[in-house]
């Protein structure tokens, strides 16, 4: 006899807990639903349905790669950013709820630019999925923009997501050292650039260690070498009111400050993340 959906969910949440796994309910939830094409609503009202054998099967071996330490997202290929279901590629950094504060502060100085001109160009440094410009775009009809990363398989992915959103007319993915193979002029550059102390790296909770790319997560020595590429940069592709928006470190606020104050910067705007710690940083050009 099959065993039926509640069965089957609580099995999971009893081997994630075992296994010591934070959450095991809400990770539960979401292993199977993803895997089984269910919505949550349906997780709750078809408890009695049967599950197939090969469903199940599949379920159990998600279970033993969440147990071998694969994230959750990264174990089902998507996650959702801002309304959007994002794939997942072994070459892009798994979106986060606090980078939405950057999109969150972005927001009002998009529709402010489309309000002046008309339109908004943005460019965004190291897209990685495009979850930071996908959703800008997504938010703002009039808006367009260019995602560029190191990494093929980032921008695969990327296009991936843009075609998948309706957005690849408005959406440019650039293979590019930071600003090497940028042209153009743009109303905003933002940017979730790596921000992690090199010898910092291997010290990670093992979800984001073994599975984000390191390309994605190193920032050198002192975790800054992303942002003094940026700051030395963005004024050459910035149009005369156009803006920079960061993601920081929770440290880092007064180091890239002094970097971008150093490059004719002055900072206009900070944003903390949902933990009450500094995460964003927003900046324009001097004069």
């Amino acid at each position: 006899m099959a065993a039926t959906l509640d069965a089957v969910l609580a099995a999971v949440r009893r081997s994630l807990a075992e296994a010591g796994v934070e959450d095991a309910g809400r990770e539960a939830r979401l292993l199977v639903a993803g895997l089984l094409g269910l919505t949550p609503t349906e997780l709750l009202t078809r408890g009695a349905s049967p599950v197939a054998d090969a469903e199940r099967a599949k379920v159990e071996a998600a279970v033993t790669r969440r147990l071998a330490g694969e994230p959750v997202f990264r174990i089902l290929g998507r996650r959702d950013f801002r309304g959007l279901t994002l794939k997942l590629s072994p070459g892009t950094l798994e979106p986060r709820p606090d980078t939405e504060c950057l999109v969150d502060a972005m927001g009002p100085q998009v529709d402010a630019i489309i309000a002046r001109q008309g339109h908004c160009r943005i460019l965004d440094l190291g897209t990685g999925t495009g979850a930071i410009i996908l959703s800008l775009l997504d938010e703002h009809p009039l808006a367009s923009g260019v995602g560029v990363d190191k990494s093929a398989d980032a921008l695969a992915t990327a296009r991936d997501n843009a075609a998948g959103h309706g957005l690849a007319a408005r959406f440019d993915a650039r293979e590019s050292d930071w600003f090497s193979s940028v042209d153009g002029i743009f109303d905003v550059i933002v940017s979730n650039p790596p921000y992690i102390v090199s010898s910092v790296v291997d010290e990670l909770e093992r979800d984001v260690r073994d599975h984000d790319p390191r390309l994605a997560l190193d920032g050198g020595a002192d975790g800054l070498d992303a942002y003094r590429a940026i700051a030395s940069e963005s004024r050459r592709y910035l149009s005369q009111d156009g803006i920079v928006g960061l993601e920081i470190g929770y440290d880092q606020d007064g180091p890239v400050t002094a970097l971008f104050e150093a490059s004719g910067f002055r900072l206009t705007q900070r944003a903390r993340d949902l933990g009450g710690r500094d995460r964003v940083l927003v900046f324009q050009p001097r004069g």
